[in-house]
Protein backbone atom coordinates (compact mmCIF):
# COMPACT_ATOMS: atom_id res chain seq x y z
CA UNK A 1 0.00 0.00 0.00
CA UNK A 2 1.43 3.36 -1.03
CA UNK A 3 1.90 6.05 1.54
CA UNK A 4 1.87 9.77 1.00
CA UNK A 5 3.84 11.97 3.31
CA UNK A 6 1.84 14.89 4.64
CA UNK A 7 4.70 17.19 5.39
CA UNK A 8 4.39 18.81 8.72
CA UNK A 9 1.03 19.26 10.31
CA UNK A 10 1.78 22.93 10.38
CA UNK A 11 4.79 25.04 9.75
CA UNK A 12 5.62 26.34 13.17
CA UNK A 13 9.06 27.58 12.26
CA UNK A 14 7.48 30.06 9.87
CA UNK A 15 4.38 30.93 11.85
CA UNK A 16 5.38 30.86 15.51
CA UNK A 17 8.31 31.87 17.61
CA UNK A 18 7.25 30.63 21.02
CA UNK A 19 9.36 27.64 21.99
CA UNK A 20 6.83 26.25 24.46
CA UNK A 21 4.32 25.37 21.71
CA UNK A 22 3.99 21.82 20.42
CA UNK A 23 6.29 21.18 17.44
CA UNK A 24 5.18 20.33 13.95
CA UNK A 25 5.66 16.82 12.66
CA UNK A 26 5.55 14.84 9.47
CA UNK A 27 2.88 12.16 9.20
CA UNK A 28 2.75 9.17 6.81
CA UNK A 29 -0.75 8.52 5.47
CA UNK A 30 -2.00 5.84 3.08
CA UNK A 31 -3.15 7.15 -0.29
CA UNK A 32 -6.35 5.17 0.39
CA UNK A 33 -7.04 6.86 3.74
CA UNK A 34 -10.74 7.78 3.63
CA UNK A 35 -10.54 10.75 6.01
CA UNK A 36 -7.57 12.25 4.17
CA UNK A 37 -9.19 11.83 0.75
CA UNK A 38 -12.38 13.47 2.02
CA UNK A 39 -10.31 16.36 3.44
CA UNK A 40 -8.52 16.86 0.12
CA UNK A 41 -11.84 16.77 -1.75
CA UNK A 42 -13.28 19.42 0.59
CA UNK A 43 -10.20 21.63 0.23
CA UNK A 44 -10.42 21.39 -3.55
CA UNK A 45 -14.18 22.02 -3.52
CA UNK A 46 -13.69 25.24 -1.55
CA UNK A 47 -10.47 26.37 -3.21
CA UNK A 48 -12.06 29.10 -5.37
CA UNK A 49 -13.53 30.81 -2.31
CA UNK A 50 -10.19 30.64 -0.51
CA UNK A 51 -8.32 32.08 -3.49
CA UNK A 52 -10.80 34.94 -3.75
CA UNK A 53 -10.36 35.62 -0.03
CA UNK A 54 -6.56 35.54 -0.34
CA UNK A 55 -6.71 38.22 -3.06
CA UNK A 56 -8.66 40.57 -0.75
CA UNK A 57 -8.01 39.44 2.82
CA UNK A 58 -10.41 40.59 5.51
CA UNK A 59 -9.17 42.45 8.57
CA UNK A 60 -7.31 40.05 10.87
CA UNK A 61 -6.49 37.50 8.14
CA UNK A 62 -2.87 36.48 7.48
CA UNK A 63 -0.50 33.63 6.63
CA UNK A 64 -2.37 32.38 3.57
CA UNK A 65 -0.93 29.02 2.50
CA UNK A 66 -1.57 26.10 0.18
CA UNK A 67 -0.52 22.47 0.51
CA UNK A 68 0.80 20.97 -2.71
CA UNK A 69 1.36 17.35 -3.78
CA UNK A 70 4.83 16.83 -5.25
CA UNK A 71 6.50 13.63 -6.38
CA UNK A 72 9.79 12.36 -7.74
CA UNK A 73 11.64 9.03 -7.81
CA UNK A 74 11.62 9.06 -3.98
CA UNK A 75 7.83 9.06 -3.67
CA UNK A 76 4.96 11.43 -2.95
CA UNK A 77 4.91 14.22 -0.40
CA UNK A 78 2.52 17.08 0.42
CA UNK A 79 4.14 20.42 1.30
CA UNK A 80 2.94 23.77 2.56
CA UNK A 81 3.83 26.78 0.42
CA UNK A 82 3.98 30.07 2.36
CA UNK A 83 3.61 32.59 0.82
CA UNK A 84 2.18 31.72 -2.58
CA UNK A 85 0.83 33.72 -5.49
CA UNK A 86 -1.09 33.14 -8.67
CA UNK A 87 0.97 33.31 -11.87
CA UNK A 88 0.09 32.97 -15.55
CA UNK A 89 0.09 29.16 -15.72
CA UNK A 90 -0.81 28.33 -12.11
CA UNK A 91 0.88 29.28 -8.88
CA UNK A 92 4.29 29.82 -7.33
CA UNK A 93 5.33 29.84 -3.72
CA UNK A 94 8.02 29.27 -1.14
CA UNK A 95 8.35 25.64 0.01
CA UNK A 96 7.91 25.81 3.78
CA UNK A 97 8.79 22.23 4.81
CA UNK A 98 11.96 20.18 4.82
CA UNK A 99 11.48 17.28 2.40
CA UNK A 100 11.43 13.79 3.90
CA UNK A 101 10.78 11.71 0.75
CA UNK A 102 10.81 14.01 -2.28
CA UNK A 103 14.45 15.01 -2.70
CA UNK A 104 14.14 17.16 -5.84
CA UNK A 105 13.04 20.24 -3.84
CA UNK A 106 14.59 22.36 -1.08
CA UNK A 107 12.82 24.20 1.74
CA UNK A 108 12.92 27.96 1.31
CA UNK A 109 13.11 27.82 -2.49
CA UNK A 110 10.39 29.10 -4.84
CA UNK A 111 8.60 26.56 -7.05
CA UNK A 112 5.79 26.75 -9.57
CA UNK A 113 2.87 24.32 -9.39
CA UNK A 114 -0.54 23.71 -10.94
CA UNK A 115 -3.97 23.99 -9.38
CA UNK A 116 -4.42 20.20 -9.67
CA UNK A 117 -1.51 19.72 -7.27
CA UNK A 118 -3.15 21.72 -4.46
CA UNK A 119 -4.46 19.40 -1.75
CA UNK A 120 -5.24 21.84 1.05
CA UNK A 121 -5.32 25.50 2.00
CA UNK A 122 -5.38 27.54 5.17
CA UNK A 123 -4.93 30.91 6.80
CA UNK A 124 -5.10 32.58 10.18
CA UNK A 125 -8.03 34.76 11.15
CA UNK A 126 -7.77 36.56 14.47
CA UNK A 127 -5.56 33.83 15.93
CA UNK A 128 -7.58 30.88 14.58
CA UNK A 129 -6.40 28.46 11.87
CA UNK A 130 -9.06 28.34 9.15
CA UNK A 131 -9.06 25.57 6.54
CA UNK A 132 -6.19 23.09 6.97
CA UNK A 133 -8.56 20.22 6.20
CA UNK A 134 -5.74 17.65 6.00
CA UNK A 135 -4.51 18.68 9.43
CA UNK A 136 -8.00 18.17 10.84
CA UNK A 137 -8.11 14.74 9.14
CA UNK A 138 -4.83 13.78 10.83
CA UNK A 139 -6.27 14.83 14.18
CA UNK A 140 -8.77 11.94 13.91
CA UNK A 141 -6.00 9.38 14.43
CA UNK A 142 -3.65 11.33 16.71
CA UNK A 143 -3.60 10.99 20.49
CA UNK A 144 -6.28 13.25 22.01
CA UNK A 145 -3.74 15.06 24.17
CA UNK A 146 -1.71 16.04 21.09
CA UNK A 147 -4.83 17.23 19.27
CA UNK A 148 -5.88 19.31 22.27
CA UNK A 149 -2.42 20.83 22.45
CA UNK A 150 -2.29 21.68 18.70
CA UNK A 151 -5.72 23.30 18.92
CA UNK A 152 -4.78 25.24 22.04
CA UNK A 153 -1.33 26.31 20.82
CA UNK A 154 -2.25 27.09 17.22
CA UNK A 155 -5.96 27.75 17.12
CA UNK A 156 -7.06 25.02 14.74
CA UNK A 157 -10.78 25.08 14.04
CA UNK A 158 -11.94 21.59 13.06
CA UNK A 159 -15.35 19.97 12.89
CA UNK A 160 -14.01 16.84 14.63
Amino acid sequence: MKKSIFASILVLSNLCSASDKIDDRTVKVSEQDKNMNLAIAEARRTLDGFLALSRKPPEGASNFKVKVKLSDEGGVEHFWFIPFKEIKDGFAGVLANDPQVVKSVIAGEVYAFKREQITDWGYELNGKQIGSFTVCAMFKTMPKADVTRYKKDHGFVCDN
